[in-house]
């Protein structure tokens, strides 16, 4: 492993950080993405508490092994750009207590809704464990759009904007497109999970998902173009990047005939590959930054955002040993409660 770890040099130890924290982001998305959008639909969908715990045991023995992810790479982000963190963190403060607030409450509603006698105590804990889920892919999708657009960032990196300033119309959309991303990839996986009428109605649900998700991606996505040059300043120097955002066209435009087709394992492969790609985009759109600021004199580069070389090779080190175990874990839990999902006297 230090041998392995002598392969990279102190230049490109940040930008070996970088990537590793784009593939912790993406696997976070990707995995949490499907059951905050079970979440999501689980206040539209279900129409009888059969439907109801059909849905949340769906998810019940993943989703908290899915945020792993999100943890690790929090402390990812902490431990190696710190300088990042003391930026992004005061910024998105407000916004980082209602994630919070959101992702706690929807796990305590999932726990809590089982326990309760009265049909309204049900109703109650439903309603939470839906509008967590819903705000939560709100926020990623409007912390998303503001790093895009840029924050207003002094020249030591404080944020100097207001919350109304992260609200406007740009970031607001892009909150709307993540939460429709969800929506569509927990409605495939519930498609995967069920079976009879309330598979029947889900499928509907997957069509009319993606075809809103397809309205408001084009609408960001001609909104970018138009609006945020610097977002595709990298694709003029370098041509072959549009290769990325045409990979994902291709992704979203499958998903679609896979998902008229009900191919559901196949539309689940192409969601996540669109879910990728959009990450890497982003990444794209970034580089060589890790926070864009509405004054390009004020961004906060990757490498100026790094720890030193010495916590980034002990980092690396620590990922080498405890990303397989991560890896191991996910694929045990996923392989064990694989096939469909049945109500037994120990579920939710």
């Amino acid at each position: 492993m230090i041998a392995m770890t002598s392969w990279f040099t102190a230049e490109s130890l940040p930008f070996v950080w970088f990537t590793l924290i784009g593939c912790l982001l993406t696997g976070y998305l990707i995995l949490d993405g499907f059951d905050l959008g079970v979440g999501v639909l689980h206040l539209i969908v279900p129409k009888d508490e059969t439907e109801r715990r059909l849905s949340v045991n769906s998810i019940g023995p993943l989703w908290d092994g899915n945020e792993v992810w999100l943890v690790t790479f929090g402390g990812a982000l902490f431990a190696m750009f710190p300088y990042a963190y003391a930026t992004a963190f005061p910024a998105f403060y407000t916004a980082f207590i209602l994630l919070l607030f959101a992702l706690i409450f929807r796990a305590v509603s999932m726990e809590f809704r089982g326990k309760m006698h009265s049909k309204l105590g049900r109703r109650m804990w439903d309603v939470g464990f839906g509008i967590g889920s819903l705000l939560a892919a709100f926020l990623f999708g409007v912390a998303g759009g503001n790093v895009v657009s840029g924050l207003e960032l002094n020249e030591r990196g404080d944020y100097t904007g207001s919350l109304m300033d992260q609200l406007s119309p740009y970031p607001l959309t892009c909150g709307l497109l993540i939460v429709l991303l969800f929506t569509l990839h927990g409605a495939i996986f519930l498609y995967m999970k069920l079976t009879g009428d309330y598979q029947q109605r889900i499928a509907n649900a997957a069509k009319v998902s993606w075809v809103l998700f397809a309205i408001v991606y084009g609408i960001v996505t001609i909104w970018t173009l138009a609006s945020v040059p610097r977002a595709t300043e990298n694709f003029a120097d370098v041509p072959a990047l549009w290769l990325i955002p045409a990979f994902n066209v291709a992704m979203v435009g499958l998903t679609g005939w896979m998902v008229w087709r009900r191919f559901a394992f196949a539309a689940f492969l192409c969601n996540a590959g669109s879910i990728a790609s959009m990450v890497i985009l982003l990444a794209a759109a970034l580089f060589p930054n890790l926070i864009n600021a509405t004054d390009p004199a004020m961004d906060l580069r990757i490498v100026d955002a790094a720890s030193s070389t010495r916590t980034l090779t002990i980092g690396l080190i620590v990922v080498g040993i405890g990303l397989p175990f991560v890896l191991i874990y996910t694929t045990i839990i996923y392989w064990t409660f694989r096939g469909k999902t049945r109500l037994e006297s120990h579920s939710y």
